[in-house]
This record gives C-alpha cells, structure tokens and sequence, in this order.
C-alpha cells in the first residue's frame, strides 16, 4: 500500500471521528442523556492514548476497558471478546490496544493495567443476569467469566476491582463452590463449640 493510500486513509479516519464526536455531541445537547461512565472513560482515553493510526499491521486504536468494551479518545466503543476478557481477567479502567487488520481481524492487547484490588463477594441473580453483591455493593460480571470458571449462585467470589476508581464491573480472580464454603463455615463453627461450654456444654455419662 503506497504512502498517498495511507494517508488518505488517515484522513477519512479523522474526519469520521471528528463527525461522530460531533454528532454524540448534538444528541447530548437534544436529549439531555449522558452516560457518564462512558464520558469518564472517554476523556482519559483522550488524555492517554494516541490518536488512531496506520501501521504496517494494520490500524491501531488505543483506549480504555469499560467492564465490556474498549472506548477510544473520540467516545467509540470496539467490543471485546467476552471469553478473552474473562481469561485475561481485565478490570475495567485497563489501558488497551487494538489493531485491526487488513483482514479485519480484531487484535486487543493490554498496555497499561490498571492498579487492582481483591475483594470477596456472593454471585447472585438479578433481573436476569448474574451479579456479585459485595460489600452492599452489586457489580456485574460477564457471562463468560461465570460459565468460564462455571460458577453458581450462592458461590463464594474473588473479584478484582480498580483500586482508585468507582467500579460497575468486578473481573472475577477465583470461584470457591457454596458447598465448600458451608462446609468451612460448619468446621469453623464445630471447632468454636468444642471449645466453648456454652456452645457446647458437656454431658455426665452418669446422668
């Protein structure tokens, strides 16, 4: 592909960015909707990433991992595959990169994680998709992370979470089965018995 093809490549991708930054703009202004989480995400991914480029690989676009998808600096959002970000354990806030191929193959890759915490939650049902409540908190979690790690309500989680931003989305770390956590619980609470007499109080044989 010679230098003039790629150029005017990069051209038309300007310009269609800049049309549909200005059109999210004109609907914002006419319906008065702002997703906030999505503007969040935006505007770092303004501030952090480079602006869309022509490789010898291909297109390549950076931005930030939104819990499901990847938006750019210009508030485009590129879906990424729920079973990679189940298996890469992606924490919403991650810096990612994606370059499109020639072929229009998607390729993403993590470039700058974001910092993570642990915290233990419960997956549950809610309205129809599984959740994990924690801390008086719902997250979502992917589908594909649940049937990955094949998880069931009532399961005892270990999430990741961003550490200094506000999370909607929890990446899930570890999944320990209810059968397996009621069963510590209930070793837990026999070994507090024996050792306490008013849990446990002995018996004369010769009563």
């Amino acid at each position: 592909m010679s230098d003039d093809k790629l150029l005017q490549i990069q051209d038309l991708i300007n310009s269609a960015s800049s049309s549909l930054k200005t059109a999210n703009a004109l609907m914002r202004d006419l319906t008065g909707i702002i997703d906030t989480d999505k503007e969040r995400f935006t505007v770092r991914a303004s501030a952090e990433s480079r602006s869309p480029s022509i490789s010898t690989e291909g297109k390549v676009v950076e931005g930030i991992f939104d819990g499901q998808n990847m938006i750019d600096g210009e508030g485009q959002g590129y879906p990424i595959p729920a079973n990679y970000a189940s298996k890469s354990k992606l924490v919403e806030g991650d810096g990612m990169k994606l370059t499109i191929t020639d072929e229009g193959k998607f390729v993403y890759k993590q470039i700058s994680p974001i910092n993570r915490k642990t915290a233990l939650g419960v997956l549950i049902q809610e309205d129809g998709q599984y959740k994990i409540l924690a801390g008086g908190k719902v997250y979502r979690v992917l589908l594909a992370s649940v049937t990955f790690y094949r998880a069931e309500v009532g399961d005892q989680i270990t999430m990741l979470l961003p550490e200094n931003i506000e999370a909607t989305w929890a990446a899930i770390e570890a999944v320990i089965p209810k059968h397996v956590a009621d069963a510590a619980a209930m070793a837990t609470v026999g070994a507090a018995s024996s050792e306490d007499g008013e849990l446990s109080p002995a018996v004369d044989p010769n009563d």
